[in-house]
């Protein structure tokens, strides 16, 4: 099969991106064109990410986007193989305006329609950036996502646990409003905690030692929310001490995964953990992670950060592997707020709701 040509589009929350991507799985792909519009200022003053706004920004900018992408890839419509759009889960508003410009230019040109789950971008980026082959177990954690799944193919994901409360990422950024640190919060406390005290403030771990693979951090943020209102605090001890604690909840429940990896794939002889979503991106909870892999006798790959954040190549990426397996959708195909990856099914659809928001 001759390498595929996929335009990806990404709107699900507050980055707007358009990318080119050529390739064949398992991958490395080669990113021809990845254009990504941060609306982070216009959410700044209102301390995280306003839908409303959100979805306007998306609106005003996708069609330029799409024209940059493609004059940086060096082709046109009519060089693509086809057009692959985020359809959710995400904010609604932003994830149809990205689907519904998909839908035109599929329309307008008779290319296929892909439409793809966000957190498949995510969870096959590192094939597009390392050619890491099926099976592998991925934690993926963002804000608005915290799960590890071993995943099986480009529809087959096995989930072994997922967040009981808030996601890592989200429990970074409600952690930075509550000490005054401004928005975007979680690079902020990442930045911070460099020069804190790891070991300063006593903050709870929530599951950490139980059976299970679920996570939970709402308590922690609770604990950093009492701690703050009961006395004066150094904010970088603060930053540090919390991020110790997420990456102790991170390292503990991937580690219980690992033994469960190696029971349901025993063939596995160089089992592959695979980090992925924004949070991925911060360095001391990578270098973590890393030393974690290593114990285990696991492989890390870990996309750039650029790639780990929001992003249309991963988008592209995802759509092209289920367009090497004969997925195309209709052009009637729904946008989803929900839409949890151990339930696809290969038809661009799923059933049962299983931490999927």
């Amino acid at each position: 099969m001759d390498d595929l040509t996929i335009l990806g589009l990404e709107t699900s929350c507050d980055e707007t991106a358009a990318a080119v991507v050529t390739g064949l799985p398992p991958g490395p792909g080669r990113i021809r064109s990845n254009i990504v519009f941060s609306q982070n200022e216009a959410h700044a003053p209102y301390g995280g990410v306003v839908p409303e706004i959100a979805s306007r920004a998306h609106l005003e900018i996708l069609d330029d986007l799409v024209e940059q992408s493609l004059s940086q890839a060096g082709i046109t419509l009519e060089n693509v193989d086809a057009i692959a759009a985020t359809a959710g889960p995400g904010l609604i508003g932003g994830v149809m305006v990205g689907l519904t410009t998909a839908k035109a230019l599929a329309l307008a040109t008779g290319k296929p329609l892909l439409a793809v789950n966000h957190l498949a971008g995510h969870a096959l980026t590192a094939r597009l950036t390392h050619g890491v082959t099926f099976p592998f177990l991925l934690l993926l954690i963002s804000g608005g996502h915290c799960q590890i799944l071993a995943v099986e193919g480009p529809i087959k994901f096995r989930l072994y646990g997922s967040t009981m409360d808030d996601a890592v990422g989200e429990a970074f950024d409600k952690t930075a409003k509550l000490i005054g640190l401004p928005y975007p919060g979680g690079p902020n406390v990442e930045k911070r905690a460099a020069s804190g005290n790891p070991h300063a403030y006593a903050l709870p771990r929530p599951l950490l030692g139980r059976g299970g693979m679920d996570f939970s951090f709402s308590g922690l943020k609770t604990a950093v929310r009492q701690l703050t209102a009961q006395r004066e605090v150094q904010i970088d001890d603060v930053c540090a001490s919390f991020q110790k604690a997420v990456i102790d909840i991170l390292c503990d429940r991937t580690a219980q995964a690992m033994g469960q990896f190696r029971g349901d794939f025993p063939k596995a002889a160089a089992p592959v953990l695979v980090v992925a979503g924004g949070v991925a991106a911060n360095r001391t909870i990578g270098e973590s992670l890393k030393h974690l892999a290593e114990s285990h006798r696991f492989e890390i790959r870990v996309p750039p950060p650029a790639y780990c954040t929001d992003n249309a190549a991963m988008i592209a990426w995802a759509g092209l592997e289920r367009y090497a397996l004969g997925g195309r959708d209709p052009l009637d195909v729904s946008p989803r707020a929900r839409w949890p990856l151990a339930s696809l099914d290969g038809r661009g659809q799923s059933g049962k709701d299983q931490d999927g928001a």
